[in-house]
């Protein structure tokens, strides 16, 4: 494995002179984790907790991957972000501490919250897209895609809103041509009572430097500023590589290692309050979200300043400039006089980074594996593993430090007998 200069803080010896895989340094009984954001940390700490020697290797200057909170003024994370309450990484996170204070969504916030829907604003969604949230998703077929489906239970009006609705847990343009398991059981829970959706304070950043330290208590050897650009041979202690698929595919260099996504414009806006703010615009026209994140954490933004976070899926033949254009005609019908208030705005296009989505007839178990070979695994949020959203990296990060560990368990078996 060969890496650039490592520059980030270090625990334990330091690194060989030509990265994790030079020489003068044995790797016998070691975890290499390759990528440092929420998989990678989860993965890391999980081997660790087990007694394993673990170094993690990030190419970023600083730990945290999608999950990474911008620095102040503005303290944005990549696009809308949220912990899910019943999701599995909620009870992990907790026992040990790393929670940390989280806010979640108040009685008089929640009177905030607008549908965009008509060309207007509404208080309420349709009653239709209500009846489908309390559908079980059992009932919901895998291989039948959602509109079919939905449209079959409560009209195609109706499955039309709670398929642009559910876009805040896909980042995908449409929502309603991929499987109708997976999207009901995403709508389900983002339209659940009360909300699941808890906000670290501080931002996401804020939780993961809470696992970064976690880590390195545990004698987890960190390094930052440290690109991996070769996999050492399997022999030399397994590896978890826990980074976008994209990366994953071009370092393991195999052409499988593919599946859907999502691509989205994600806004960021500054703007000095109003009194007629909402807290949240889901647009039922078409798949957007806008959220204003300084309603838990006012500390995200300059005092005197509302902070924003926006998506709008796009289509793969659309435009930069097209997912502006549907922003501007929410932004307008959303928030008064929003460009004489605004101090401060930021847009991005992020295509493949939104996780993954599973087409009609496909499950979670049909993505690319997380053993790919003996001492190889994949971690991230379009691998192989169940939940919405980051609880997909979470339970790939535990299930392929697992894997690593009875690997490193089988191998001192055989030195013992040897």
């Amino acid at each position: 494995m060969t890496s650039g200069t490592a520059r980030g803080t270090t625990a334990g010896p330091a690194p060989a002179p030509h990265g994790p895989g030079g020489a003068g340094r044995s790797r016998a009984g070691l975890i290499s984790v390759v990528g440092g954001g929420f998989a990678g940390l989860t993965a890391a700490i999980t081997a660790a907790e087990s007694g394993a020697a673990v170094t993690l290797y990030e190419a970023h200057s600083t730990l945290g991957g999608r999950a990474r909170t911008a620095s102040a003024p503005y303290r944005t994370n990549e696009g809308p972000h949220a912990l899910y309450s019943a999701g599995p990484h909620w009870s992990w996170l907790k026992q040990r501490g790393l929670l940390g204070p989280v806010a979640s969504v108040r009685p008089r916030e929640a009177l905030r919250f607008r549908f965009h829907r008509g060309g207007a604003l509404h208080r309420l969604p349709p009653p239709a897209l209500l009846r489908l949230a309390r559908t079980p998703p059992e009932l919901a077929p895998v291989d039948a895609d959602f509109m079919t489906w939905a449209t079959g239970r409560v009209g195609a009006k109706g499955a039309r809103a709670a398929a642009h609705y559910v876009a805040v847990a896909l980042f995908h343009h449409d929502p309603g041509s991929l499987s109708a398991r997976f999207v009901q059981e995403r709508l389900h829970r983002v339209a659940g009572l009360p909300p699941e959706a808890r906000y670290p304070l501080g931002g996401w950043g804020a939780l993961i430097e809470r696992m970064a330290s976690r880590a390195r208590e545990l004698g987890v050897r960190v390094e930052t500023g440290a690109r991996v650009s070769e996999l050492p041979r399997p022999s030399d202690g397994p590896i978890v590589v826990a980074t976008s698929l994209d990366a994953a595919r071009r370092l393991l260099g195999d052409p499988r290692l593919r599946w859907p996504s999502g691509r989205t414009l994600l806004l960021d806006l500054a703007l000095t309050p109003h009194r007629a703010d909402p807290f949240v615009v889901s647009d039922l026209d078409a798949p957007g979200w806008l959220e204003r994140f300084t309603v838990h954490d006012p500390g995200l933004a300059p005092a005197g300043e509302h902070l924003y976070q926006a998506h709008f899926p796009l289509a793969q033949h659309a435009t930069k400039a097209d997912g502006v254009t549907h922003a501007t005609r929410l932004l307008d019908a959303a928030l008064p006089a929003w460009r004489a208030r605004t101090s401060w705005r930021r847009e991005a296009l992020a295509a493949g980074r939104t996780g993954a989505v599973d087409p009609p007839t496909t499950t979670w178990r049909d993505r690319p594996a997380i053993a790919r070979a003996p001492g190889l695994y994949l971690a991230g949020d379009q691998v192989a593993a169940p939940g919405i959203l980051s609880e997909v990296s979470f339970t790939s990060g535990i299930e392929a430090a697992t894997l690593a560990l009875k690997d490193l368990g089988r191998a001192r078996l055989h030195a013992q007998r040897g």
